[in-house]
């Protein structure tokens, strides 16, 4: 099944008979503002406008636990995530299309949280809203109650020391910006670097100007020259598990199946304990 949708593909089903149920998780990664503007407010912009039929969805609130030792968006209480789910009317045997305000990043949180939850059906609008040519609407839709109840999978998920020992038995991908992954930078956790072992492979390389990945073959080649050949086992980890869905999403695109680390570089860097590399080589 295909992990992506078309703009012209979801409008499409949304006339058809069996529409899919459609989320808005506009969100952005709040970073402390010297210039005191307010936070991206996800709700108001839905409110203003969004795909017809869609329910918004709170990415910090609905997807995510509540910051901590784990990282800052950690796995969500399955039992809360799944009432949220079920108030956005998402049921197992109705499709899901989920997407943001085009970045990738949130909607493709949503998706991977979904999949490895045992949805079988959850695509992403490939581009986010920017890419939807329809009219918005500003009706909050009466969305039934859905049946979806999360069972979560074997696989997909990584913690802590599987994404270590991954880093050195198979291929650990950064989705982070590469300054970020050579410590040059750190904007938001308390020290720069990676997790040794880790491959930079910055997320936004995964899509065009307008936001869209690129080709699944173009995909395929640059993952291959980065170190996930035939069989490799691969998993991904970025600032706080979000950006790094987007990078297991890619994968998917590509045809390549991938673990996420959620707890990501907020949770390895909040250990003083854990070992950190820096600088552009791996180790």
């Amino acid at each position: 099944m295909n992990a992506i949708i078309s703009a012209s593909e979801l409008a499409s089903e949304l006339a058809g008979e069996c529409p899919p149920v459609v989320l808005d998780v506009r969100w952005q990664l709040s970073v402390a503002k010297a210039a005191g503007e307010p936070p991206f407010d996800g709700r108001a912009a839905y409110e203003a406008g969004h795909v017809p039929g869609a329910v918004y969805v709170d990415l910090d609130r609905e997807l995510a636990g509540a910051a901590g030792a784990a990282g800052r968006h950690p796995l969500p209480d399955l039992a809360e995530f799944g009432a949220a789910m079920r108030r956005a009317g998402v049921s197992a045997a109705r499709p899901v299309v989920v997407y943001d305000g085009g970045q990738g990043w949130a909607a493709a949180r949503a998706w991977w949280l979904l999949r490895w939850a045992g949805h079988p059906d959850v695509r992403v609008l490939d581009g986010g809203l920017p890419q939807w040519a329809g009219d918005l609407s500003t009706d909050v839709p009466a969305r039934g109650e859905g049946d979806f109840e999360p069972v979560p999978g074997a696989d997909g998920l990584l913690d802590a020391d599987a994404a270590a020992a991954l880093a050195r038995s198979g291929v650990l991908f950064d989705a982070r910006a590469g300054e970020r992954y050579r410590g040059e930078v750190e904007p938001i956790d308390r020290v720069g670097g990676h997790i040794p072992g880790a491959v930079s492979a910055p997320t936004n390389e995964n899509v065009g100007a307008d936001g869209r990945f690129l080709p699944p073959e173009e995909l395929h080649d640059r993952f291959k020259a980065l170190g996930a050949s035939d069989g490799a086992e691969v998993g991904v980890y970025c600032g706080s598990g979000v950006s790094g869905a987007h990078e297991v999403l890619a994968l998917a695109v590509a045809g390549i199946p991938a673990a996420l680390y959620v707890g990501s570089w907020s949770e390895w860097s909040s250990d003083p304990s854990r070992p950190v590399a820096v600088g552009p080589d791996p180790q």
